[in-house]
C-alpha cells in the first residue's frame, strides 16, 4: 500500500510538475527555484513539495543556498532531491525483482557472462525495430529518455574530444546493485544494440555514483 500511495501523490498535477522538475535537475532544488520554474507561487510549491517527502519520492534537507558560510550568510534553505528508493505498483502482487536476482545470481556463478551480452545486444537490436543506427546525440537522446535512462549531454571533459550523454536513472539499479560487472555488462551490451555499433555513436563503460554506468560519445561530434 505505500508505493500505491506514494505513487498516488503524483495525480495532483502541480505536484507531479514539481516532482518532475526536482527530478530532472539532478542536484538538490530549493523552493524558490521550484515555485519559480514550474510558475506557482513559493508557499504552494513548498506545500506540495513536503507532501512529496513525505510520500518518500523525494528527500528533503537544508543548506545555504548563497554559498557563503559564517555570520551574515543567512539560514539554511530547505532543499530536495529524488529519493533512493524505488515504488513499484503491481495488481495482483508480482515480485520479478527476486526473480531477476535469481537469475542473474544463477548467470554469474555459470559464468555466462559472454552468453548474457549476445543476448541483451540481441534485444538492443530487435528494439530498434530495423531502423539503422542512431546517427547523432540528438537521437540518442530521445531513443533513450523512451526507455527510461533520462539522459542529458555535458561536456565529456579529457575523455572525448566533444560532448557525451550520460543517464542518471538505470532501470536495472536494484540488481546492478548486486551484480554490478555482470548487469552493467548486460546494460552496456544492450545499449549497443539499441544504438548500433556501425554508426558514429559509441557506448562505454564508464561508472559514476548513483547514475547509469554507460556514456554515449560521438566520434564525430554530430549533435544534429
Amino acid at each position: 500500500m505505500e508505493d500505491i500511495d506514494a505513487i498516488a501523490a503524483l495525480q495532483d498535477p502541480v505536484r507531479r510538475r514539481l516532482y518532475e522538475y526536482v527530478v530532472a535537475q539532478g542536484r538538490e532544488v530549493g523552493r524558490n527555484e521550484a515555485a519559480e520554474a514550474t510558475g506557482v507561487a513559493r508557499t504552494l510549491a513548498a506545500h506540495h513539495l513536503d507532501r512529496l517527502t513525505e510520500a518518500g519520492l523525494l528527500e528533503s534537507g537544508s543548506r545555504r543556498l548563497t554559498g557563503r558560510s559564517g555570520p551574515g550568510a543567512g539560514r539554511p534553505a530547505k532543499v530536495y532531491t529524488r529519493a533512493r528508493a524505488e515504488h513499484t505498483v503491481s495488481l495482483p502482487a508480482r515480485d520479478y525483482r527476486t526473480a531477476a536476482e535469481l537469475l542473474a545470481e544463477a548467470a554469474e556463478q555459470a559464468g555466462i557472462d559472454a552468453g548474457l551480452c549476445a543476448a541483451a545486444r540481441r534485444r538492443g537490436e530487435a528494439l530498434r525495430g530495423g531502423a539503422g543506427p542512431c546517427g547523432s546525440l540528438d537521437e540518442a537522446l530521445r531513443t533513450l529518455a523512451a526507455r527510461g535512462y533520462e539522459p542529458r549531454l555535458e561536456d565529456g571533459g579529457e575523455a572525448t574530444d566533444g560532448p557525451v550523454v550520460r543517464m542518471r536513472n538505470c532501470p536495472f539499479h536494484a540488481v546492478a546493485e548486486r551484480f554490478p560487472p555482470l548487469v552493467c555488462g548486460m546494460n552496456l551490451a544492450l545499449l549497443e544494440g539499441l544504438l548500433g555499433t556501425d554508426g558514429p555513436l559509441r557506448a562505454r563503460m564508464d561508472a559514476r555514483p548513483g547514475e547509469c554506468c554507460v556514456a554515449i560519445e560521438d566520434s564525430k561530434n554530430n549533435l544534429r
